[in-house]
């Protein structure tokens, strides 16, 4: 029997949770989930982001689950993502946008994986204050790092047959630390001759995302245009809502949804679990469970098309459980 760290989360993390975990053990996979209370309520109550006992049941199972987090803004306490990513080197932040079927948007045939350096650059909260009105924060870009993400996107790109890898920077500014992730890039491509290679500034690469969505493929980048660039993405979909991530390590492996707790919508029984199932469906691939992930993504898309059990986001009225009630009878039709 697998298990997974699952760590249910702030604000609507815990119905989504369950919802989610309804769908996977409907699998009957030899896979145990073992919860945890972590985020803001937990600090609130014990002091501590992440229990003892969490950081515990990671290292044994090296496999999380998470709902979204709390993260305070200007104060309290770091990002948990960011704590998780630096403790268990985290290093590969990979967040595939893809149109769904029936989700209106102005955008369509939308394909694209993002490959997002997850450990360094501007994230590493390194700052000084200078004066009372100067602060200075330092950027890090490093060959090793930048070496394993170029290097994990180009794999990912001849494993699932993807014809091109664009490197997304501003080396026309950045001309040390950019220059650096550029040339590693260019480096590294010579490696994959089969795969098409291309670079974009980060600037230029948002209005083309916008204007020709079509164009993209497979992206990799520093982290913080990866943050920014990935948002981006969700939005040409339908939204973060609908928008799964993994951080994947060369030991540990973390799946989550990248929206927010929404503090105003919790306990309602209204939240979207889509970007947090589609997660669950990575985190099935990543376990080697790839046709049954495969079974949950076909399911999903069946609800969508059909159209009639929609959460409000969605422009339905339905509820989150009776959207899982959904995905859950058309699996059970399949």
């Amino acid at each position: 029997m697998k298990k997974v760290t699952l760590f249910k989360g702030d604000g609507i993390g815990p119905e989504i949770c369950d919802q989610v975990v309804r769908i996977i053990n409907t699998l009957n996979l030899p896979l145990e989930f073992e919860p945890f209370e972590v985020g803001a309520a937990e600090y609130e109550r014990h002091g501590a982001l992440i229990p003892a006992a969490a950081f515990e049941s990671i290292e044994r199972n090296k496999v999380i689950l998470k709902a979204p987090i709390t993260t305070p803004i200007g104060k309290g306490f770091r990002s948990c993502n960011v704590q998780l990513r630096e403790k268990y080197d985290l290093y590969a932040n990979i967040r595939p946008a893809k149109s769904l079927p029936n989700v209106k948007t102005p955008f369509a045939n939308v394909d694209m994986v993002i490959f997002r350096e997850n450990t360094e650059d501007l994230y590493v909260g390194v700052e000084k204050q200078i004066d009372e009105n100067t602060v200075h924060a330092t950027k890090i870009i490093t060959r090793r790092c930048s070496e394993r993400i170029i290097r994990s996107a180009f794999e990912y790109a001849k494993e699932h047959h993807r014809q091109r890898v664009s490197c997304v920077h501003k080396a026309n500014i950045l001309k040390l630390s950019d220059g650096l992730f550029l040339k590693v890039f260019n480096e590294i491509k010579e490696e994959f001759p089969d795969v098409e290679a291309n670079s974009y500034i980060v600037d230029n690469v948002c209005m083309q995302m916008v204007m020709h969505p079509e164009k993209f493929d497979v992206l990799v980048m520093p982290n913080l245009y990866g943050d920014i660039t990935s948002d981006l993405a969700s939005g040409l979909i339908g939204g973060l809502g609908l928008l799964p991530s993994a951080n994947l390590g060369d030991e540990y492996a973390m799946f989550e949804a990248v929206h927010g707790s929404a503090p105003d919508i919790a306990g309602k029984n209204l939240a979207n679990p889509t970007a947090l199932l589609l997660s669950a469906c990575m985190m099935l691939d990543y376990l080697g469970y790839h046709d049954e992930g495969e079974k949950v993504r076909a399911a999903i898309n069946r609800v969508l098309i059909q159209g009639d059990v929609l959460t409000q986001d969605l422009g339905g009225s339905a509820s989150t459980s009776e959207f899982t009630d959904a995905i859950l009878q058309a699996l059970q039709n399949a």
